[in-house]
């Protein structure tokens, strides 16, 4: 899709990545149809989301990667199209018609879009601010589970692939209150002050917003048009959503600016 990044309705408004938990998750979304999602711009009549090509995800799985980038490849049923899984501290960039996907309760997601090369990536991350340890690849590990990390890795990335920081729009996703209540520290409300100031700060067109509520959401991105496609999951989902954030920071344990033991 050429030209500009359609603007969303909502614009303006206010490891241990474990096995078991990937599992957990995708089995239970998998009873969902694409009417099940809202699209977060206005589609395109001619637009084709993803699609399944033989061959790519092995191709996908044997290429090189990269400290931070997602390798979990999968048939995405919803939407009948190869798909890629990003867990916290992780994101990834490609251009051909996949989708990316991810689950957020407090954490993140930043799709950020160009819409001249037609290339997109999607991160998510935990915490806002640094690991303490400097922003290049590789400086500590789990690094990406920090804002400045995340959104650093994506940029670049980005770049190296053929984008420009004057040409890059970004939708944003997540911040839910997860853990309401006196202590509960507002993990999701800072996540989502520090990206909309990064963007802010970086230059980067903020086309439109999905954060903050008490919701978890499934969000997936179609890097080769820009789009978007958001569903909030019901409250039979929460736990799952809880259990995987938890698992997350268990494995880090301290050393950033902000520790994840305040977030238990």
């Amino acid at each position: 899709m050429a030209g500009d990044w359609p603007a969303s309705r909502r614009a303006g408004t206010p490891r241990r990545p474990a096995h078991s938990i990937r599992t957990l998750c995708e089995l239970s979304l998998s009873h969902l149809t694409s009417s099940s999602f809202v699209p977060v711009d206005t589609p395109h009549p001619d637009s084709v989301l993803a699609r399944v090509v033989p061959g790519r995800l092995e191709r996908l799985r044997a290429q090189p990667r990269v400290d931070g980038q997602a390798n979990f490849f999968y048939r995405e049923v919803v939407f009948n199209a190869d798909a890629v899984r990003i867990m916290p501290g992780e994101f990834f960039v490609h251009g051909e018609d996949i989708v990316i996907t991810t689950t957020l309760g407090s954490c993140i997601a930043a799709c950020l879009w160009d819409r001249q090369a037609q290339i997109g990536g999607m991160n998510h991350f935990m915490l806002p601010g640094g690991s303490g340890a400097g922003s290049g690849a590789g400086a500590v590990p789990d690094a990406g589970r920090y804002g400045i990390e995340a959104m650093e890795r994506l940029v670049n990335t980005l770049v190296r692939q053929g984008a420009t920081r004057k040409t890059l729009d970004a939708k944003v996703f997540g911040g839910a209150a997860m853990i309401q209540g006196p202590g509960s520290l507002h993990v999701g409300e800072r996540n989502t002050r520090f990206v909309l100031d990064y963007l802010r700060e970086h230059g980067i067109t903020l086309i439109s917003k999905d954060v903050l509520g008490t919701s978890p959401r499934k969000v997936c991105f179609f890097p080769q048009t820009g789009r978007v496609m958001v569903r909030r999951l019901p409250p039979t989902q929460h736990g799952l959503v809880l259990a995987q954030e938890r698992e997350a920071r268990r494995k880090v344990g301290g050393g950033g600016t902000t520790s994840f033991a305040e977030l238990s």
